[in-house]
């Protein structure tokens, strides 16, 4: 059975607006949905385990509230505590508060190299990619360097009017790392599939990358 781990941000506070932050839940809830569809155990993980904040959640979404009821959320494993060696997939899903506690994470790191070297799927969704602007391979090279990838564009940044309490912006930092940048217009639905690499640009993006997942790991 292919077995996936869907990553979170425990990161809470946006920068220095007083305002919280936190994962995405439909960028979360729409991949567990479609790889559950698909027969495959999906596990949770988040960088500080236990229940993870939460920022954007539509209240009214079955596939969401299906979620926040059975998947668990409450009691994510904590990345440090995760052996990779089951996972065949991870999904890193979005929400402002990954770009504090993705980048530089070790845990997150060590999980998704092992999984992208053996042949598993690494994906990443809105702000997601922020796991992949400093993840380095056992030779030293950036994951993404030479590759296509989705994310959070600056344009779609500046229209949530978070451009300055970012810490960085991450389309920018994508391309400083090596890779390409592949953009669509703002908040439509977007994949980039390079190798076992899929990335999405957006929360539009959510359950068309789990989709592309789904295909590429059944061949």
């Amino acid at each position: 059975m292919t077995r996936a781990l869907i990553a979170l941000t425990s990161h809470r506070q946006l920068g220095d607006t007083g305002r919280e932050t936190g994962y995405y839940v439909g960028e979360a809830a729409e991949p567990w949905e479609e790889f559950r569809a698909a027969g495959w155990e999906v596990d949770l993980v988040s960088v500080a385990g236990g229940e993870p904040p939460v920022d954007g959640r539509d209240e009214n979404d079955k596939t969401q509230n299906d979620f926040l009821a059975t998947a668990g959320v409450e009691h994510t494993a904590r990345a440090a505590d995760v052996d990779p060696a089951g996972y065949d997939v991870i999904v890193f899903a979005g929400g402002h508060g990954t770009m504090w506690d993705f980048p530089g994470n070790p845990d997150l790191a060590r999980i998704a190299v092992s999984i992208h070297e053996r042949g598993g799927v690494v994906a990443a969704v809105c702000h997601g990619p922020a796991a992949l602007v400093d993840l380095k391979l056992p030779d030293g090279r950036n994951l993404i360097a030479g590759r296509r990838v989705a994310g959070f564009t600056n344009t779609e940044e500046a229209a949530v009017g978070l451009t300055e309490h970012v810490p960085f912006l991450l389309a920018d930092r994508l391309t400083e790392a090596g890779a390409t940048h592949v953009t669509a217009p703002d908040f439509t639905e977007h994949v980039v599939v390079d190798g076992n690499l899929v990335t999405g640009q957006n929360p539009q993006s959510a359950r068309a990358l789990a989709k592309a997942v789904v295909r590429l790991s059944s061949h």
